[in-house]
């Protein structure tokens, strides 16, 4: 039977015509594949072949599925490798396939959860069933006929106690896997995590577009004719589109994209929760004290300098809010950074919802 190796980008790099007896999974198993030379293949029940974790959504790294072949072939097994850099999904149904994926984990973990509480449960009911024998300090009789009894129920006691005690441990575990896997799609559209992804992503077009008019960007350079430049191109506009509408789906919520003409030098951004007098208007921050100085308050001016002038920068997509010199002055306003602080600790878009509505 020949052993197939194909990759595309829809499907990633899959592995089909194993058989247990072949010797193949041993070379498979080796970590040396992958674009960082260092991942092994994984067998999935699923799709009852062996894949490469990772490779959905990406080129092919064709040196290490060469490599892989050749090893096959040397090996005795008749190998064939196809590449299909072009055939992809749109980021859109990644995107929406990774948050169904999300959801199901989240389901599966809360059953893991339930099962090892129940488990937990039930194993510390039946170590207190057994403990009513000594609740009352009823020693063990050594010699006494009920002696070997009584050493049994110790030793179930403690087996159950211990059982009661893993078993929440996973249960804990679960949950705490359930939380994450919940939590995936708030995570991805966080509007201050999205905003960074954004430049990132816009950088990397940036280059693509140079490599393609030929110029060198990223301190190298590249072949214009590369077939994989308009296929990235193409990958990053889809992205980058995508998370622009985000951005804008926040800013219909109340979300406030600041930038540099919302502030100039005297105003307060809230950053992280504290009000701090900007010393400085950048392109991409402010320019504030240092965070150490911030300990133990809610506002930090420029006049408080516990140390000897160092600065932080607070980058516009981490501000949550503005007020002006003249509006910090006033009682009412001060208090009420006390509770924006408070609404900023529990939520980002509260503190945004407010800051917008002052």
């Amino acid at each position: 039977m020949t052993i197939q190796i194909t990759h595309t980008r829809r499907e990633g790099t899959l592995i089909d015509g194993t058989s247990r007896s072949d010797g193949s999974a041993k070379i498979l198993k080796l970590r040396q594949y992958g674009r960082t030379l260092r991942q092994p293949f994984r067998w999935s029940r699923n799709l009852d072949c062996w894949y490469l974790p990772h490779s959905r959504d990406h080129a092919a790294y064709t040196p290490s599925l060469e490599l892989l072949a050749q090893r096959l072939r040397d090996a005795g097994l008749d190998t064939t490798l196809t590449v299909d850099n072009t055939d992809r999904r749109t980021f859109a149904e990644a995107e929406q396939d990774r948050e169904d994926r999300a959801e199901a984990r989240a389901d599966r973990f809360a059953g893991y959860a339930d099962n090892a509480a129940r488990n937990s449960q039930a194993a510390w009911k039946s170590a207190h069933e057994i403990s009513g024998r000594f609740e009352f300090g009823q020693p063990i009789l050594r010699g006494h006929h009920s002696e070997p009894r009584a050493l049994r129920d110790r030793a179930r006691m403690d087996t159950s106690m211990r059982k009661s005690i893993s078993e929440g441990d996973r249960a804990q575990h679960w949950a705490d896997r359930q939380k994450a896997a919940a939590n995936y799609e708030q995570f991805r559209t966080n509007p201050g995590r999205t905003l960074r992804r954004l430049d990132k992503l816009r950088a990397d077009l940036r280059a693509v577009e140079k490599w393609q008019r030929g110029e060198s960007a990223k301190g190298y350079s590249r072949n214009p004719a590369d077939p994989e430049l308009p296929i990235r191109h193409e990958e990053l506009t889809e992205e980058i589109a995508h998370w622009e509408q985000v951005i804008n789906d926040a800013e219909a919520k109340g979300f406030k994209v600041w930038s540099k003409v919302d502030f100039t030098r005297g105003d307060f951004a809230l950053y992280r929760g504290t009000w701090y007098e900007v010393l400085r208007v950048n392109p991409k921050s402010v320019t504030i004290r240092h965070i150490f100085n911030s300990t133990g308050r809610t506002v930090v001016r420029a006049t408080d300098d516990g140390y000897d002038g160092w600065t932080s920068t607070a980058p516009y997509d981490d501000v949550s809010g503005r007020k002006s010199a003249a509006e910090m002055q006033q009682p009412s306003q001060v208090e009420a950074t006390e509770h924006q602080q408070e609404a900023a600790e529990h939520s980002p878009w509260v503190s945004a919802a407010l800051a917008a509505a002052a």
